[in-house]
């Protein structure tokens, strides 16, 4: 019988996973309560938390450690994706049921879109998306909802000519800047061949125009879609996720 090696990944990252679930119990732990706690030498406790300190996943106060801010933001990201996710399933469900199509939800992350739900019926195979997985923005509908309602600067996408999947895939900042600008004047965001040939979305932001936390979209088969008859549909479908979410308690606007 094989045992893991303590240095490898996998049982560094269980390590780490047992030493931050010692603080479930307790705000604040110094080191030797830690390493009772987890049952690990007091020396490699000490280095796992030197090391945590450093990325800033445990804060020290004195003789004492605590979770860091960097934890506190995560919880509170993961937290406040899930509100998002809340609200938007039930318009989701509808929108789809109302047009037959792919529907997305989805964040920005830096320069890419994150996917947090994807709805479908026969189409969806043919829509290159999955729940947790990532787009750049600039060639996607969701993902230009989101940068244009973020007033990102183009050039801060795209500092430089990009070649993209299909001829119509946005090239260089210049486009982009169009774009965003076209996008705010509308409030509403298309994307037609950009990621993947024969694929055509609608999308449109989530929020009061000052605050946005996500965007939703439809997506379908270029030669038989009509964008211009889902613009309200999907402008409907992100007011009304926003009213869900500000219905029940106050937003924080995910950070960009």
């Amino acid at each position: 019988m094989t045992t893991t090696d303590a240095s490898s990944p996998i049982a560094v990252i269980d390590r780490v996973a047992v030493l931050l679930d010692a603080f479930r119990e307790a705000e604040r732990l110094t080191l030797s309560e830690l390493s009772r706690r987890t049952g690990f030498p007091r020396s490699s406790t000490h280095r796992m938390l030197l090391q945590l300190v450093r990325i800033g996943w445990i804060r020290r106060h004195g003789h004492a450690y605590e979770l860091g801010m960097k934890m506190l933001e995560l919880g509170s990201l993961a937290q406040h994706h899930d509100r998002v996710h809340q609200a938007a399933l039930p318009v989701m469900h509808e929108l789809h049921n109302a047009t037959g199509l792919v529907v997305h939800l989805a964040v920005l992350d830096g320069p890419d879109v994150l996917y947090l739900e994807k709805i479908g019926g026969r189409f969806t195979l043919s829509v290159p998306s999955r729940v947790g997985g990532r787009q750049p923005a600039h060639r996607t509908a969701i993902g230009k909802a989101l940068l244009a309602s973020s007033r990102i600067d183009a050039e801060s996408v795209m500092p430089h000519p990009v070649v993209g999947p299909t001829p119509n895939s946005i090239g260089d900042a210049a486009r982009l800047r169009v774009e965003l600008a076209r996008i705010r004047e509308q409030s509403i965001a298309h994307d037609r061949d950009e990621t993947t040939v024969g694929v055509s979305c609608v999308a449109a932001a989530i929020g009061d125009g000052k605050n946005t936390v996500g965007a939703v979209s439809v997506c379908g088969p270029t030669k038989s879609m009509n964008s211009s008859a889902l613009v309200a549909p999907v402008r409907m479908a992100a007011l009304a996720t926003w009213r869900h979410m500000t219905s029940s308690r106050t937003l924080r606007p995910i950070p960009a």
